[in-house]
């Protein structure tokens, strides 16, 4: 092996380092990782909805300004976003969580993707067959009662697996929140290998990161496009025998 090619692999594969990296990656950072994802997935998902709502909303008034909302959270820097969320409010004096770093990581990844997550709703809801909707304002239902009974089980239903897809980006988003902070025991995967890589003067400890992102992402990311092949070919067959 020539040195150049032995000195990448002592930065990067050092197989000594990577052994003592993953304990610490594994019973410290995945937990929280997987938590602070799901949390932030909970504030997006349910603001999502609320997004959503606004989204398909007849009235101008009511539609422009949560439009507004989408493409400032889209078009800013997620870096941006969680500084702006995570260190600003606590010094504007808006001490939401007191001294829990933890929740302002979630709220601000839980913003910034409730904007997709709402683009994904609207996007199931509209995709709702328009002669349901009138077969159910016809019989008497309001608007509400349509979206509650009829337009929202069926959308729900069509995004699953994009809303799964979804989380997948929100687990990659956790690395982000370490500019925020966290204390030893709050430290995701990307906060234990960074500091790991600096006491070490060594990348591998990232390397050791990247491999269980990797053992995470990659088996979901399959199973969610094979979920969704398989309720598209399903929605296909059921449209063929309505013909």
């Amino acid at each position: 092996m020539s040195e150049g090619l032995h000195r990448i692999f002592a930065t990067f594969f050092d197989p000594a380092l990577i052994v003592r990296s993953l304990p610490e990656l594994l019973s410290v950072g995945l937990p929280n990782t997987l938590m602070l994802s799901l949390f932030a997935s909970a504030i997006g998902i349910t603001l999502g909805l609320l997004v959503a709502a606004g989204l398909m909303s007849e009235r101008a008034l009511v539609r422009l300004p949560w439009r507004a909302y989408v493409d400032v959270l889209r078009g800013l820097p997620h870096i941006l976003t969680v500084y702006l969320i995570g260190q600003g409010l606590p010094l504007a004096g808006l001490s939401l969580f007191g001294d829990n770093t933890y929740g302002y990581a979630a709220l601000a990844i839980g913003l910034i993707e409730s904007a997709y997550f709402a683009e994904i709703f609207r996007a199931g809801f509209q995709s709702v067959d328009r002669g349901q909707i009138e077969a159910a304002r016809s019989t008497g239902m309001t608007r509400r009662q349509t979206l509650r009974h009829i337009v929202v089980p069926q959308g729900v239903r069509r995004v699953l697996p994009p809303l799964t897809g979804q989380f997948i980006l929100v687990v990659k988003a956790t690395s982000l929140v370490y500019l925020l902070g966290l204390t030893a025991s709050q430290r995701e995967m990307f906060a234990i290998a960074q500091d790991g890589a600096i006491n070490n003067a060594n990348l591998t400890p990232l390397t050791a990161a990247g491999l269980i992102y990797l053992a995470l992402t990659i088996p979901t990311t399959y199973a969610v496009n094979a979920w969704d092949r398989r309720l598209r070919g399903g929605r296909s067959t059921r449209a063929m025998e309505g013909r």
